[in-house]
């Protein structure tokens, strides 16, 4: 399985702190069936990483996984924060894209009633940029309004959505509202967005499966990110189950 959204590089943003908890938080990936990731740091004001602090991160990072005989294969990206997107210029934002194809993860933001969203996000598009749009089930502009992200996915953007929120991991309201992207076929591709190995942890067999997602979880696992990574087209979406509204299965996380 490859893991399109994973902050596993050690001491850049909210992900593991130092080298000790990355390499646990890769063992934790491995152990739950993963042998792809692409590393996504945030790119947001609030952590201004660039695209060769993030290289040099996880050149470090790959040495020690190679040393341990880990055997997981991590692609450098990010996750850019929509509000700083329009700010990079397109030579830098090109070296954030997932794998190094032509894809770039942007985080739409997790306030409500965000003016200009669906704006800025064709800007973007228009300045050559393929997007995947990162957690669409926790962006609450797109809660209350499903019909900007049908808009945004006619127009050739991609809708990711995070494992955890199909069993509850971030409350009712948002497994309810995965649970409708899914069977509305909004959604591309399913990533864990993990942070740590217990608050945040990696896995998406499990989610997918409690979901009611088996069937269609290598397409959202397997297929589409390895499409994504090369570049090449989308493959086509399979049959999408009608999911029930199921009573959380773990507790309310943080963002």
């Amino acid at each position: 399985m490859i893991d399109l959204h994973f902050h596993l590089l050690p001491g850049i943003d909210d992900g593991p702190r130092d080298l000790d908890a990355a390499v646990a938080l890769a063992r934790a990936a491995v152990s739950a069936g993963v042998d792809t990731i692409v590393a996504t740091p945030h790119v947001s004001w609030d952590c201004q990483n660039r695209p060769w602090t993030i290289a040099e991160n996880l050149r470090r990072l790959d040495a020690q996984l190679a040393q341990l005989a880990i055997p997981l294969r991590v692609h450098a990206g990010a996750e850019i924060a929509l509000t700083r997107a329009l700010d990079i210029a397109d030579e830098e934002l090109r070296r954030l894209t997932l794998g190094g194809g032509p894809w770039l993860l942007i985080e739409p933001p997790h306030v409500p009633a965000a003016v200009g969203i669906e704006a800025v996000l064709l800007q973007l598009q228009h300045r050559g940029h393929r997007i995947v749009l990162a957690h669409v089930e926790r962006c609450p502009t797109f809660i209350e309004d499903m019909d900007m992200l049908e808009r945004l996915v006619q127009a050739g953007m991609l809708a990711s959505l995070t494992a955890g929120s199909l069993v509850g991991r971030f409350g009712g309201t948002v497994q309810r509202f995965a649970q409708r992207l899914v069977t509305s076929g909004l959604i591309h591709n399913v990533s864990s967005d993990a942070h740590d190995c217990r608050q945040r942890p990696p896995g998406l067999s499990q989610p997918l499966a409690s979901a009611g997602l088996h069937e269609q979880a290598a397409w959202l696992t397997e297929d589409v990110p390895a499409a994504i990574l090369a570049g090449s087209d989308i493959p086509p979406a399979p049959i999408w189950p009608v999911l029930t509204a199921r009573p959380r299965l773990l507790g309310r996380l943080r963002r």
